[in-house]
């Protein structure tokens, strides 16, 4: 009977295992949310606010300058927000393989 037993502890363990990568997964991908969901936010409102400036721009050479303003803090904006998801990212999949060692740790053995 033990051969039954243990294959039963050993689905239960891999179920385990399963649903605690799944949480991790939902967690992370709720991080990602609400990373894009601030970054349009504030994209948003960015360009809102240039496209204001650039309404009252007196010269062509201001609103150039609004523009090139504009168009360097969006990239630099961008290239931050695609950093900190790039993290995540790298954080979800270290933590989707936590489990997973543990198992092959314990089967080695």
């Amino acid at each position: 009977m033990t051969g039954i037993e243990d294959m039963q502890k050993f689905g239960k363990e891999n179920l385990d295992v399963a649903m605690d990568n799944f949480g991790a997964y939902a967690k992370s991908m709720q991080a990602i949310a609400v990373e894009l969901s601030d970054y349009t936010k504030k994209s948003m409102e960015d360009g809102a606010a240039a496209v204001e400036s650039l309404m009252g721009a007196k010269s062509f050479d201001k609103a150039i300058e609004v523009q090139a303003d504009y168009a360097r803090t969006s990239f630099d904006g961008f290239v931050s927000q695609m950093s900190k998801i790039g993290e995540i990212y790298v954080d979800m999949a270290r933590d989707a393989y936590k489990p997973f060692e543990t198992v092959v740790t314990k089967a080695g053995k």
